[in-house]
């Protein structure tokens, strides 16, 4: 069973944690055909943290996780903090597949949404 782990920096701003919660909301009906379970995740300062979230979907029987990095750039969080987490669960549960997926940043449709949302203040 596979499982989706949109993972965000996380904010002292509860709306700015609410809007990534309804990003995986979102997320969730894109790719209910692909994965059984979506949620979300926080790298510092809001609830819940990665490693609880790995947990909850581990408890849900998630043999497969996709870590999904909703960053901008590659930056310390991206290329060291979530992987650091990520090795450390993978030890921990060896019977679950953990993968990290290409940061937001480097996908190549952010030039489409960034020239998109460009055109809306005209």
């Amino acid at each position: 069973m596979k499982g989706l782990l949109l993972v965000a920096h996380g904010s002292r701003r509860a709306q700015s944690n609410e809007e990534v919660a309804l990003v995986a909301k979102a997320l969730k009906i894109r790719v209910h055909d692909q994965y059984a379970y979506t949620a979300h995740a926080f790298l510092e300062l809001a609830e819940p943290s990665i490693s609880q979230g790995i947990d909850a979907l581990i408890n849900q029987g998630v043999t497969h996780i996709t870590i999904l990095p909703y960053f901008l750039s590659a930056g310390r969080h991206v290329y060291e903090d979530v992987p650091e987490i990520v090795q450390s669960k993978q030890k921990l549960h060896p019977e679950v597949h953990i993968t990290i997926a290409p940061y937001l940043g480097e996908a190549s449709e952010i030039i489409d949404v960034l020239a998109a949302i460009s055109n809306t203040t005209q």
